[in-house]
This record gives structure tokens, C-alpha cells and sequence, in this order.
């Protein structure tokens, strides 16, 4: 995870706020559009997990509903030295998973059943290493502050357009400026936006394989998911596009390629920095990679849940 540019990109998305609140007429209304921001931020600090685990019908499960899964969550999360967080299980044929939670204290993770049909022992390991990786970085968080921030960025530029336009440098409305404003600036915020979740996926991919310890089990699961997540469909996630960044692959419709508009990197390009970690010394590379397979097998009740 390159700390520092994320931490250059939060600061430009603060920086882009500011600057559209300081185009809209007035420090007014741009107190007031902060205003709104910072209580969606609390609102969203407090309830975002609760409210995505209900938009996606999870349901929590404990050891006596799947003992294999729930122990593996628990080997896994001593591994990165958090607490053991909830675990869930989504009645979703997309191979999928995700985590939520304000901090490692509050967190849950969240498991698609079309993921525990197609995957391994170890690929789900894999997995459930990778969504706990971003647990442990408060991940969820920063990107509930950035999807917040892009969305009052948003909210500003249309302030500029509803409210006469901008304001030039000499302080008179400008429609045209507000239309160049109310266009570009959410654009501008969602491309940062992106940019942050891409190398949040960067640096849970490499979190996962460490806890893991098994690089290759995991570049599988990701081959392996890629190959499906987009032909199932996943209605949940269609009609709530802002959660996309949050899944191990983008759950809607599309190509996931690797561009300013990606919510993740390219699969490809995943997979190739965990096959470099796999060669590195103290990392088992010995497992062969087992590769796509060529159907999903039928639900099966079990240790998975």
C-alpha cells in the first residue's frame, strides 16, 4: 500500500472541494454545503456497514453455522493481529466478497456463495486474507470519507449551477463557468476516487498474501473470479454503483480494465505483482496454481454455510 499517495490524493480531493466551494457565490453557501458533508460523513461513519450488510441481505453466521469458514476467518485474522471480525454469508450466485466496518473492532466481512461453490480451501482462504488485509488497514473507512467527499464535491457543483453560476475572479456570476464546474469537478472527484480504491486493492492484495501466506492461492481465486463476476449478474450491486469499489472484483456488468474510470485494477496486473510476492524468500510457491475452471459446481450445503 503506498501510503503516501493515497495520502496525496485524499488531500487533492479536499483541495477540489474547497476550491468548488470557493467558485459557488459566497462563503456561505460553501459553509453550508461543509456542513452537510461533514454530517453525511458521521452518518456514514456510524451506520455505512450496517446499511451495506442490509443492502446486500447478508446474514451473520457463528462457528456452529459454518465451523470451516468461521475458524478459517479466526486462523486468518490472528495472522494479521486484529479481532475477529463478524463473518457473513450473502445468498448470491456472483463469486464475490467484501468488507465493511468503521475499524478492525467493528468490522465484518461478507462472503458470496457463488464464491464458496467455485473456490478451494485454499483460494477462499485467499479471499477472506485479502478482505481482512483491508480491515486492518481502515480501508472501508477511507473510502467511505472519499465516496462522501466526491459525492458533497458533487452536490457544490450543482449548488454553482442552481445558484447563477460561479464566480470569476473579479466576483461576478458566470453561468458558464458554473456549467464548466457543475461537468467537470464530480468527474475530477470520481477519478481520484478510483484512484484511491485502485491502490487500496493494491496493498490488500499484498496484506492478504501475508496473512495467507500463500500469494499464488490468492492470484487463483482472482482468475478464477474474474472469469464469472461478470457474467452473473448482481442486481444489489446494479442499482447501488457507489458500493462497486468495495468487492475483491468490480460486481457490475463490464470489463474491469485498468483506467481512470476502474473501480480496481486489472486483474492481469493483480495477479502479477502476487506472483512476483510468491517468488520473494519466505513464501511458499510450491502449490501449483490450479488456473480457471470451466464451470461453477452446484450449491452445496456444509462446512461453508
Amino acid at each position: 500500500m503506498n501510503i503516501l499517495k493515497v495520502s496525496l490524493l485524499l488531500a487533492a480531493m479536499t483541495a477540489l472541494f474547497m476550491a468548488v466551494g470557493g467558485l459557488i457565490g459566497g462563503g456561505q453557501g460553501m459553509l453550508i454545503a461543509f456542513g452537510v458533508a461533514i454530517a453525511t460523513n458521521a452518518f456514514a461513519y456510524w451506520n455505512s456497514d450496517k446499511m451495506l450488510l442490509r443492502m446486500y441481505g447478508a446474514r451473520e453466521i457463528g462457528r456452529a453455522d459454518a465451523p470451516q469458514l468461521f475458524d478459517m476467518v479466526a486462523r486468518l485474522a490472528a495472522n494479521a493481529q486484529i479481532p475477529m471480525p463478524k463473518v457473513y454469508i450473502v445468498d448470491n450466485p456472483q463469486p464475490n466478497a467484501f468488507a465493511t466496518g468503521r475499524d478492525p473492532e467493528h468490522a465484518a466481512v461478507a462472503i458470496h456463495t457463488g464464491l464458496l461453490d467455485m473456490l478451494d480451501e485454499r483460494e477462499i482462504a485467499g479471499v477472506m486474507a485479502h478482505e481482512l488485509a483491508h480491515v486492518k488497514n481502515r480501508d472501508t473507512l477511507i473510502m467511505t470519507v472519499t465516496a462522501t467527499l466526491a459525492g458533497a464535491i458533487g452536490m457544490l457543483a450543482n449548488f454553482a449551477f442552481l445558484f447563477g453560476g460561479a464566480r470569476d475572479s473579479e466576483g461576478r456570476s458566470n453561468p458558464i463557468l458554473g456549467i464548466l464546474v457543475m461537468i467537470l469537478a464530480p468527474i475530477a472527484a470520481t477519478v481520484v476516487q478510483l484512484a484511491i480504491s485502485r491502490s487500496r486493492e493494491y496493498g490488500a492484495d499484498q496484506g492478504g498474501a501475508a496473512f495467507s501466506r500463500d500469494p499464488l492461492a490468492l492470484a487463483s481465486a482472482l482468475r478464477k473470479i474474474e472469469n464469472y463476476a461478470h457474467q452473473v449478474p448482481n442486481p444489489a450491486a446494479e442499482a447501488n454503483p457507489a458500493t462497486a469499489h468495495l468487492f475483491i472484483i468490480n460486481p457490475l456488468g463490464g470489463s474491469g480494465v485498468d483506467n481512470l474510470f476502474a473501480t480496481h485494477p486489472s486483474t492481469q496486473n493483480r495477479v502479477a505483482r502476487l506472483e512476483q510476492l510468491a517468488q520473494a524468500p519466505g513464501q511458499s510457491d510450491d502449490v501449483p496454481d490450479e488456473g480457471p475452471r470451466r464451470a461453477a459446481p452446484t450449491r452445496r450445503p456444509g462446512p461453508w454455510g
